[in-house]
Order: structure tokens, then sequence, then C-alpha cells
């Protein structure tokens, strides 16, 4: 399970447009930057066997906070 989950929005002027992230797994911290095509670049993976598991977590965890409109 994923715990402690944040991101936050790189250059907002850049064409290319971003959000770092970072969240905890097993007890092992992961960071890497979610790009706007929605691919992600990990800086910080602990485990590969788990890459697809977790790129499906952070996707869902995105497009929760950040594409989908929570204000009704």
């Amino acid at each position: 399970m994923i715990s402690h989950f944040q991101y936050k929005q790189r250059n907002k002027a850049s064409a290319q447009r971003g959000w770092s992230f970072s969240f905890f797994h097993n007890q092992a911290r992961h960071t890497g930057t979610y790009h706007a095509d929605g691919s992600i670049e990990w800086k910080q993976l602990d485990s590969e066997s788990k890459k697809d598991e977790l790129e499906k977590a952070v996707h869902d965890l995105m497009l929760y906070h950040v594409y989908e409109d929570h204000s009704s």
C-alpha cells in the first residue's frame, strides 16, 4: 500500500508540464516525475519487480488529485 503520497507541480511556465511526486511503499521512499503525457520518470524506485503495480497506483492517484474535478 502507498502512504504519504505528495505531489507538486513543476515549472508552470514550462512547455514540459509535469509534477514531482513522492510516497512510501513497504517502508521505502519512492520519488519521480509524472509528465503530462502520463509517462513516469523514476528518481528513486526501490523495487523493479513492483514497478508496474506502483505505476498503476501513481496514475490513479494523479488522476484523482490533478485531473478530476472535485469542486461539486
